[in-house]
């Protein structure tokens, strides 16, 4: 039912499913990034994802492979989703896509990299303006991992704590000297939290979230020395959560999925409420018995999870509406 090419947009590697029966309209188009921490997965690793939502929305998907971490640090991940997006936006006519149809979607860290790159779109006006953004369980901050999702679910397979802060260290400096500091939460100035605790606190996570064992975290402050090799976790092409709000007033619709069992659960509560405030409309999908990589497990290695398949199910769905 597909067609499946490989190309390259911009010097970076991209794959492309297209429906095969004729469309009498323009296609939705639908830019994914894979996740994997910035440091694994790849075209292949999300293949079955992608051919999923390529036909059950009879949508025009294009994968992309973008560069990865330690050996290419951000924002070279984020340059490649940009150039290719921005490429596709400015070709869509060679794919059969309508240009007002065009959507970013991500997992993990793929969907920090959609919140990005929707960021950096939202104000070009020589670009027709993205549709939508999909973000699945994303990875939106790296200021604090002492949320009450960080600490609920520290041991949660298939992604802890600790390899959060990893992959989110690999991605900006190559390595993960400094990872002791981000969990403890010493790697930001105090005063430079207290700027962002306005987006970044638990105060706009619902109180339902907060049980299980959660302990509000005291803030350490943190050496000159170490805030060299992190500061740059406040720009918002880094972490999007950080964007200021005129920039989130300006950005496409929404959907968010989360999992109750995700140490990414709160990144995602805290972006739904920052768009909603904005006024910028957020459909949110809830796992209550989802963990981190549920959705990417998808006929992988001939597991399913039921309620992977719900949410993909409402994705698909979700971009059916638009």
């Amino acid at each position: 039912k597909l067609i499946i090419k490989d190309l390259w947009f911009e010097k970076v590697p991209v794959r492309i499913y297209q429906p095969k029966p004729p469309s009498a309209s323009q296609r939705r188009g639908v830019m994914f990034f894979h996740g994997g921490g910035w440091v694994l997965g790849s075209l292949e690793t999300h293949d079955n994802l992608c051919r999923f939502i390529a036909r059950e929305s009879e949508s025009v998907v294009v994968s992309v492979g973008y560069r990865l971490a330690p050996e290419h640090k951000y924002p070279a991940a984020y340059e490649d989703c940009l150039n290719t997006t921005e490429h596709f936006l400015s070709n869509t006519e060679h794919f059969g896509v309508d240009p007002a149809r065009v959507i970013v979607c991500g997992d993990s860290a793929g969907g920090n990299l959609a919140a990005a790159v929707s960021q950096t779109l939202a104000g070009r006006s020589d670009l027709p303006r993205l549709r939508a953004q999909i973000l699945i369980y994303p990875v939106l901050q790296a200021l604090d991992f002492n949320l009450p999702s960080y600490q609920q679910n520290q041991r949660v397979p298939l992604l802890f704590r600790k390899d959060a802060a990893f992959y989110v260290l690999q991605y900006l400096n190559g390595n993960a000297i400094n990872m002791e500091d981000l969990l403890a939460g010493s790697h930001i100035p105090v005063d430079i939290k207290l700027n962002y605790s306005k987006w970044l606190s638990p105060d706009n996570i619902p109180e339902k979230f907060k049980g299980r064992g959660y302990k509000p975290h005291v803030l350490l402050n943190c050496t000159t020395e170490v805030f060299e090799k992190t500061k740059r976790f406040c720009e918002p092409t880094l972490c999007p959560l950080l964007a200021e709000d005129k920039i989130i007033q300006q950005l496409p619709e929404a959907f968010i999925l989360t999992c109750e069992y995700d140490v990414l659960r709160d990144d995602g509560l805290l972006y739904k409420k920052r768009l909603e405030d904005n006024g910028v409309r957020v459909t949110w999908y809830h796992l209550e018995d989802g963990f981190h990589g549920i959705v990417s497990l998808f006929e992988f290695c001939g597991l399913s999870f039921p309620s992977g398949k719900r949410a993909l199910d409402n994705i698909a769905n979700f971009l059916k509406s638009l």
